[in-house]
């Protein structure tokens, strides 16, 4: 379907709103890319305003220019969802770990992490209750949170399976530029009907609690994607099987983190097909 002139006068207008979720860079080196902030060493300009248009002037950032990261947080800080939009997680609440993932659907690490790792991940830990995986949205350019905002706004029992889509067919839809057509045909595939998806895009509440989410994770240390917590211990880099047996069967022979994730989360559960 092409988009009309109208549509693209429209879809000129949503890359600002986008930009209110994003601000770093997809790394897999560790090395600090977000623009703003104390501590951090670049920026991004594909994420300024538009014609002079600052969403962000709508919800001010007291902590801009002096952003305090938790260089240590405790499990209870990691865990703590935020006020505004439900956790998006797979497994037991009362499971003995959790696993944090950051994330951008236009991140090529998210998806060979989701491709070769996560299946595993989910067979042996998830469906047998020993870890629930919650899924944070970190997005990383316009592309990025344009997608990040249709996917909050799926079915929740879509959720995962349409996360899973959009990194698994990323070269039909991530460019530089904001394209709508390949994100809606992505969306369709779990029964978004185009009427939706474009209220979903205009959805001021959705994209101000998805940016409190990436500004959480800035907060708690997260520089790029995927980024992990296995219990509050941050990883960032792109785990392996052997790593993450490493880190989560010795929680799981009674050492003291193993029953420390004691917080019932609000959220989603749901098991994939």
């Amino acid at each position: 379907m092409r988009l009309s002139t109208a549509r693209h006068r429209w879809a000129g207008a949503l890359v600002p709103l986008a930009a209110a979720v994003l601000v770093a860079a997809c790394t897999n080196s560790g090395a600090p890319t977000i623009s703003g902030g104390a501590g951090t060493t670049a920026s991004v300009t594909d994420d300024a305003p538009v014609a002079g248009h600052n969403p962000l002037a709508e919800l001010p950032d007291p902590t801009a220019g002096a952003r305090q990261i938790i260089q240590n947080p405790t499990l209870a800080e990691v865990l703590d969802p935020g006020p505004d939009l439900p956790e998006m997680y797979l497994g037991r609440t009362d499971a003995p770990v959790t696993i944090v993932q950051y994330a951008s659907l236009t991140c090529p690490h998210c998806r060979a992490f989701h491709r070769d790792v996560f299946p595993q991940l989910k067979r042996e830990y998830i469906d047998t209750g020993k870890v629930r995986y919650v899924l944070r949205e970190f997005p990383i350019g316009k592309t990025s949170g344009t997608a990040t905002i249709a996917l909050r706004c799926a079915e929740p029992s879509k959720y995962f399976e349409l996360y899973g889509k959009f990194l698994e067919q990323q070269a039909s839809w991530v460019s530089q530029e904001v394209r709508l057509d390949p994100i809606f045909d992505v969306t369709q595939q779990v029964g978004m009907t185009r009427p939706e998806f474009d209220r979903c895009l205009q959805n001021q509440a959705m994209i101000d609690g998805l940016k409190r989410v990436k500004d959480r994770g800035r907060t708690l240390g997260i520089i790029g994607t995927p980024n992990f917590f296995i219990q509050n211990q941050r990883v960032k880099s792109t785990l392996t099987m052997a790593e993450i047996r490493g880190k989560v069967d010795p929680l799981l022979t009674g050492g003291p983190a193993a029953t420390a994730n004691a917080h019932a989360q609000t959220g989603f559960f749901t098991k994939l097909p």
